[in-house]
């Protein structure tokens, strides 16, 4: 297999399913261990979190199959599955799924090589990002009117304090001078 796939360091909510030409009862063999990892290297990652990697008979699914469980167990809309549906029944032997997470944010290319065959790549949905209301009233910036002025902000106490400081010490200093002058 000779396709490149671009993953981004921000990727997010892709799944993509390869068909895994192996026998299933070597499926162990193929799995994590002692730091290598077979289908790794034949995905081409430079990082990948086999937490995030699912590699499993086509049999298992009986009864649901590879669609139902992207439908269901990945949240795949059926607008994706829909197009897809007569590939995805007719996969058989040893699967693997690859979600973004498995990524762990490093941006990577992938040359998947054998034993490995893309089947499909499909996008969990995500929720828009909305701006709602701040929950306290006090988070909130009063409106002004159009064409009212600025309102201006109210002194601290700190500032306040320096003010009448000021005043007391040139009263003080008067009372002063009032009483050097006297004496002379």
């Amino acid at each position: 297999m000779s396709d490149r796939i671009e993953i981004k360091a921000t990727e997010t909510g892709v799944v993509r399913v390869f068909s895994v030409d192996i026998p299933a009862d070597r499926i162990g063999g193929f799995t994590a261990r002692n730091g290598s990892w077979p289908l790794r290297e034949a995905l081409g990652a430079e990082a990948l979190d086999p937490a995030h990697v699912e590699v499993f008979d086509a049999a298992d699914l009986a009864g649901v199959g590879l669609a139902g469980y992207l439908a269901e167990g990945h949240a795949i809309p059926d607008d994706q599955i829909e197009p897809m549906r007569a590939r995805l029944a007719a996969q058989e032997g040893v699967l693997m799924v690859v979600t973004s997470r498995a990524f762990q944010g490093t941006a990577q290319t992938l040359r998947p090589r054998a034993p490995l065959s893309l089947v499909g790549t499909f996008f969990e949905p995500q929720d828009p990002v909305t701006f709602g209301a701040l929950p306290d009233a006090s988070a909130r910036v009063p409106e002004a009117a159009p064409d009212a002025p600025p309102a201006r902000k109210a002194p601290s106490d700190a500032a306040m304090s320096g003010r009448v400081a000021t005043i007391v010490l040139l009263v003080l200093a008067l009372l002063v001078a009032l009483m050097v002058w006297i004496a002379a």
